[in-house]
């Protein structure tokens, strides 16, 4: 039986915390907080949940078992929290493991893992914590999934793909989207469009934040009325279409608009030509990551450029300094975004 679940003690003062410590600090006794590390089944919700929180107060590092001639294994999971039809059809993804696989060959092998709902991540974390990993790095993390991934693989380094939103010291490797999207709307406004619209990506994840953060900066410094000028997907086809549609009902007068993927930008080509508009004569589109579908749709898409496999390599360095400890805590490395104009706009 569970000690009760009294508030948290003080915390233990010491260089080192020790599995007695976490124990201590969560009110269980040291076999139920070493079952809870180890991924066991035979443990209560909230009991698990008390050591979690203890392992993080206290920065408990849990020694691993190494393999048997004592060297690393130089396995490295890559977690996509995103469902495998998206991660096999989006070609960001297979970009940017393309540069991971490329930084990272001859070193181990890399397992890669989709958390497409919450009744996976159970199973994931599980995983993370049974293996002997040298490191994990987190793509397209939504809100908490940073703090999880850490309390999973406790003493082993994690670089997150794209800004966190919790506030965490993690290392992360992300594009500047707010840029981006503010370079986009410049270049509308260059052109002499003067009622933007934007089809927004997941406010989730920090790159559908940060995307609309720039648009709206942009909108901003050129005085123009966003009202009724914002509709949202989730990066797909189908959602920018119907988003496009949304718009169109809203603001019939829109001459331009901004999609936060090229994807939803295809879906939004569609509608238009549904309704009749011309592209770009009547309604210019741009889409954001230079993917294929890009320079395959006609009007060719212009698009702001992501370095997909660049990210990738840089993860993957930032993953190798970690594990040398060269990294700072909550480093964040921010690549370069460009804007490629082609007949769409």
């Amino acid at each position: 039986m569970e000690p009760s679940a009294a508030p948290f003690a003080e915390e233990p003062r010491g260089r080192t915390a020790t599995l007695a410590q976490v124990a201590s600090l969560a009110g269980v006794s040291p076999a139920t907080a070493s079952r809870v590390l180890t991924g066991s089944v035979r443990v209560s919700h909230q009991a698990r949940r008390r050591v979690e929180a203890a392992v993080e107060r206290l920065g408990y590092v849990r020694r691993r078992s190494q393999p048997p001639d004592g060297r690393s294994s130089g396995a490295v999971a890559v977690v996509v929290c995103d469902d495998s039809s998206r991660v096999f059809g989006d070609p960001f993804y297979a970009r940017l493991l393309w540069g991971v696989r490329r930084e990272l060959a001859g070193r181990g092998p890399i397992v890669i893992l989709t958390v497409g709902h919450p009744g996976e991540w159970e199973v994931t974390a599980d995983y993370l914590r049974s293996e002997c990993l040298d490191g994990v790095l987190l793509v397209g993390a939504h809100r908490g999934r940073p703090v999880s991934v850490m309390r999973a693989v406790a003493g082993v380094p994690v670089v997150v793909a794209g800004r966190p939103l919790d506030e965490v010291a993690v290392p992360y490797v992300d594009a500047d989207n707010r840029g981006g999207a503010l370079a986009a709307v410049s270049h509308l406004l260059a052109t002499g469009r003067s009622r933007i619209g934007t089809l927004a990506g997941p406010a989730r994840l920090a790159a559908g934040v940060d995307r609309l953060a720039g648009y709206r900066i942009g909108a901003r410094q050129a005085g123009m009325d966003m009202t009724g000028l914002v509709g949202y997907g989730d990066f797909g086809r189908l959602s920018g279409e119907l988003a496009m549609q949304r718009l169109l009902d809203r603001r019939p007068d829109l001459d331009a608009v901004l999609a936060a993927s090229d994807l939803m930008a295809v879906g939004a080509l569609r509608a238009l030509r549904r309704a009749g508009r011309r592209v770009p004569d009547d309604v210019a589109v741009v889409g954001f990551d230079d993917a294929p579908v890009a320079r395959q749709v006609r009007p060719r898409l212009t698009t702001v450029r992501q370095p997909a496999e660049d990210l990738g390599i840089r993860l993957a360095r930032e993953l190798r300094a970690c594990e040398g400890r060269r990294a700072s805590e909550g480093r964040g490395v921010v690549l370069a975004t460009k804007l490629i104009v082609r007949e769409s706009a």
